[in-house]
C-alpha cells in the first residue's frame, strides 16, 4: 500500500467541538459507514491513527467550541442506524422542504429576494461568509493557511489525499486550491475532492470564489484528480444539487478527469429533529463509505497485484 494516505475534512460553518473530540466523533461516524461497507477497509483505516485529520478553523473563526456533550447522544444514534427510515426519507422530502428549495433557488437566480426569506439562521450564516469572503483582519487568509499547511506538507511526503470538504469548508478548500495553484504555485495534488452540502452551486457564492474573475483554465484550481459532490435530499445549503453542469468546463479542459455527483439520505437527527445537512450524517452514510472504500483500495492495488 502507498505510504500513510491522508482523509483531511474541512468542516463548515458554526462553532464546532474542541478538535480532538469533534476529530474522533467524525472518524467514528466514517468507520461506522465503513464497517458496514467493507469490513477490512475499516480495519485498515482504524489501524492507520494519523491518516484522519481535521482542518480546525472554526474556533479561530468564532473563539469559542462547541459542547461536545450536546451531539453525543445524536451521534451514538447515527452510528447505530444503517439507512434511511421511511420517515427520515419522507421528512427530508416534505413539501415544506421542496417549497423552501424553490423559494432558495429564485433568491439565487433574484438575490433581491434574499432579504425577504432570511430567518435568524440564514442571516448568521450569511454574515459569517460575508465575514470571510471580505477576509475582515485578514480571517479568510487565516482559514486558507490552516488548509494549505497540511496540503502543502502531504505533497512534499508524497501522501495521496481524500479531501473532503463540508458546507463552507467547499468554499474555503476551493479557494485555498486555487490560490495554491495559481498564486503560489504550489505542487498540490488531490486524489479526490470529495465535497458534501456544498454551496458552490450557488450563483451567489460562485461570483465571490477566487478566480471567478478570471478567463479560461485560470477560473480553476489544479491538482484535481477527481471530484465527487454529495448532496442531501432536502438539504437547502446544497440547494443546486448538481455541480457538473456549473463546473464541466473543468472536465472539458482535463484539469479534472469527472465532476460525480451523488444524491443520498442524511438521517441525523438532533433532539429527535432531522438535520439533513449535519457533518456527522454525511460522514456515517453509506454513499460516502463507498466513495472512501473505493479510494483507499486504489492505493492498495499497487501492493495487492505485487502479492
Amino acid at each position: 500500500m502507498i505510504d500513510r494516505p491522508l482523509i483531511l475534512f474541512v468542516p463548515g460553518l458554526l462553532a464546532k467541538p474542541e478538535p480532538q473530540a469533534h476529530r474522533d466523533a467524525l472518524f467514528r461516524c466514517l468507520l461506522a459507514g465503513l464497517r458496514r461497507h467493507d469490513e477490512k477497509v475499516a480495519l485498515d483505516i482504524a489501524a492507520n491513527l494519523h491518516c484522519f485529520d481535521v482542518v480546525s478553523w472554526t474556533y479561530d473563526f468564532y473563539r469559542e467550541h462547541r459542547d461536545i456533550g450536546l451531539d453525543l447522544e445524536a451521534i451514538d444514534a447515527v452510528i447505530a442506524q444503517a439507512e434511511a427510515t421511511a420517515r427520515d426519507k419522507a421528512e427530508a422530502s416534505s413539501w415544506k422542504r421542496r417549497l423552501a428549495r424553490l423559494v432558495f433557488s429564485a433568491a439565487d437566480v433574484m438575490p433581491f429576494l434574499i432579504p425577504y426569506i432570511t430567518d435568524d439562521r440564514l442571516e448568521l450564516h450569511l454574515r459569517d461568509l460575508r465575514r470571510y469572503q471580505r477576509n475582515q483582519n485578514e480571517i479568510g487568509e487565516h482559514v486558507r493557511q490552516m488548509l494549505k499547511m497540511p496540503l502543502r506538507a502531504a505533497a512534499e511526503s508524497g501522501r495521496p489525499v481524500l479531501l473532503i470538504a463540508h458546507s463552507m469548508g467547499s468554499i474555503i478548500a476551493w479557494d485555498s486550491l486555487w490560490q495554491m495553484s495559481h498564486n503560489e504555485r504550489d505542487h498540490v495534488h488531490i486524489n479526490t475532492l470529495l465535497t458534501m452540502g456544498s454551496p458552490l452551486g450557488q450563483r451567489f457564492v460562485q461570483r465571490r470564489l477566487q478566480g471567478f474573475r478570471e478567463e479560461g483554465g485560470e477560473r480553476y484550481p489544479l491538482g484535481i484528480d477527481r471530484w465527487v459532490n454529495l448532496a442531501a435530499i432536502g438539504d437547502l445549503t446544497a440547494v443546486d444539487a448538481e455541480l457538473a453542469d456549473d463546473f464541466g468546463e473543468m472536465v472539458k479542459r482535463g484539469l479534472v478527469s469527472a465532476i460525480d455527483d451523488r444524491k443520498l439520505h442524511n438521517y441525523f437527527r438532533l433532539d429527535g429533529v432531522l438535520n439533513v445537512h449535519a457533518e456527522y450524517g454525511y460522514l456515517a452514510n453509506p454513499v460516502t463509505a463507498g466513495i472512501v472504500a473505493d479510494w483507499w483500495a486504489s492505493l492498495r492495488a499497487p501492493q495487492d497485484s505485487a502479492e
